[in-house]
């Protein structure tokens, strides 16, 4: 983190201090920059990098860096009106609307301005990511034989033969394909088992990410809702009748956003019943490897205990590692796995072979179970942090379940309070907060928020974060 501030420092500076120079003119050497500002080499690379990303300078190997040229005149602006009737024109006979509204994924995306707790993150913070050995497990991966070559479109062998493992049952590496994260994963799975306009089945609430995909692909999102258990069987069944639908999309594990387990006596019954229906269970195993250190014996995968191939099994390393490393695996058995790595291979062409290959690496090194190791512990640290910060400063705020995997909370907010307001007064408090309301297809039974504890910085960042949420809520409660 102080890195990247002294890079954005030295930029700012630079960038202050280009009128000094003419056009064309030599900015003074790295080492003198080095010395002046007393930062690393890497900082003023990085410095300059952004600057000639911007245009304002243009680097010369070996002969330094120096002013760009003052650009042309600006391209006139054009007048792009016309769009607004053709986009509506396309999806005037559509029946379910393609357009889609991102704002349930961006928000857990986007980085929050200087200062603000984080709260709305998806992603583990960058002190809690396996940063040196990725970076080890890349610079090997660069370094093997034919590793910028082209893969096989389904996946490296050795990485199928990883993941089939990790889901067990009778999963081989023939049933998994490599795909460029979950999201992209499920995408590829609801574009190949569902048409437009079709109903698909999935939990409410749920990740906004797939109701978006569901929607983007013209799909028409039905709940069915979850309690502590997970999806409740009974009504699953009486969505599948009333629907007609060959697809529910669920995650049995640390679901998101309740947390919630599908609970033994479900799983049975949940794949009875959609096998009953002629339908697929597509089984988003996102967290599995994000569990707290006192969860105990997880379940195995549904697809582990799937001989018939009624599921579609999508897993990532992602959630465990990095944003950035987008690396997942698609399993599914039966005639459905040709047309999922038709409309992958069409789609993406491939994983990019050498993060397929620094995945090799970094899952079998030591530091990999050393990893797990430790951000289960650390998880579970700030789950405790945040529950007991709650409990004393924000005990208006409802939390009816307290997972043992996972990122965040689920808490349920007063009747009546608006979620638009608490999350504006919490941004002006200095938290930023995830709203329940884009985790619901149909209408939301009650106003909900989302707190995460993984995209901090520390115990004390969370302290901080519930302290100011108390302000927030003090102003809209």
């Amino acid at each position: 983190m102080q890195e990247r501030s002294s890079v954005g420092e030295l930029a700012n500076q630079l960038r202050r201090e280009l009128d000094r120079y003419s056009p064309g003119g030599k900015l003074p050497s790295s080492r003198s920059l080095v010395e002046r500002f007393r930062v690393s080499p890497v900082t003023v690379s990085r410095a300059l990098a952004q600057l000639s990303a911007e245009g304002l300078v243009v680097t010369r190997t070996g002969a330094g860096a120096f002013r760009a040229q003052p650009r042309g005149r600006a391209a006139p602006v054009g007048d792009t009106s016309w769009q607004e009737v053709a986009l509506s024109a396309d999806g005037a006979a559509d029946l379910v609307p393609r357009s889609v509204d991102a704002s349930g994924v961006t928000v857990s995306l986007a980085a929050p301005a200087p200062g603000v707790v984080e709260f709305n993150g998806g992603y583990l913070h960058p002190s809690l990511q396996p940063e040196r050995a990725m970076a080890a497990a890349l610079s090997r991966a660069g370094r093997r034989p034919g590793a910028w070559g082209r893969p096989p479109m389904e996946g490296l062998p050795e990485l199928r033969e990883w993941f089939a493992r990790s889901i067990g049952g009778g999963v081989t590496a023939a049933g998994v394909l490599i795909s460029a994260g979950g999201q992209s994963a499920l995408t590829t799975a609801l574009r190949a088992l569902a048409p437009p306009g079709a109903p698909v089945l999935v939990e409410s609430p749920t990740y906004p990410g797939m109701l978006a995909i569901a929607r983007a692909a013209g799909l028409r999102p039905v709940p069915v809702p979850v309690d502590a258990d997970g999806v409740k069987p009974a009504l699953l069944a009486d969505v599948f009748r009333a629907t007609g639908a060959r697809v529910f999309v669920c995650q049995p594990l640390f679901q998101n956003p309740t947390g919630a387990v599908l609970a033994p006596e479900r799983r049975g019954e949940v794949l009875r019943i959609a096998r009953e229906a002629g339908a697929f269970v597509v089984e988003d195993d996102f967290v599995r490897r994000l569990v707290h250190e006192d969860a105990g014996p997880l379940p195995s995968p549904l697809a582990a205990d799937d001989p018939d191939g009624v599921v579609v099994h999508v897993c990532s390393l992602t959630k465990a590692t990095s944003p950035s490393f987008r690396v997942s695996a698609l399993a599914a058995h039966g005639p459905v796995l040709e047309r999922l790595r038709a409309i992958q291979v069409v789609d993406t062409f491939f994983v990019p072979r050498p993060l397929q290959e620094a995945a090799l690496e970094l899952v079998g090194s030591p530091a990999w179970p050393r990893h797990l190791r430790a951000i289960s512990t650390e998880l579970k640290t700030r789950r405790d942090t945040m529950t007991a910060a709650l409990r004393l400063g924000l005990p208006e705020l409802s939390l009816p379940h307290i997972p043992s995997g996972g990122y965040h909370l689920w808490l349920r907010l007063p009747d009546g309070t608006d979620e638009t307001a608490l999350t504006a007064a919490a941004l002006r408090a200095g938290v930023a907060l995830t709203p329940g309301r884009p985790y619901f297809s149909a209408e939301s039974p009650a106003p909900h928020v989302r707190l995460s504890f993984a995209a901090v910085a520390g115990t004390q960042e969370i302290t901080e974060g519930v302290r100011r949420l108390r302000t927030a809520c003090d102003e809209v409660l």
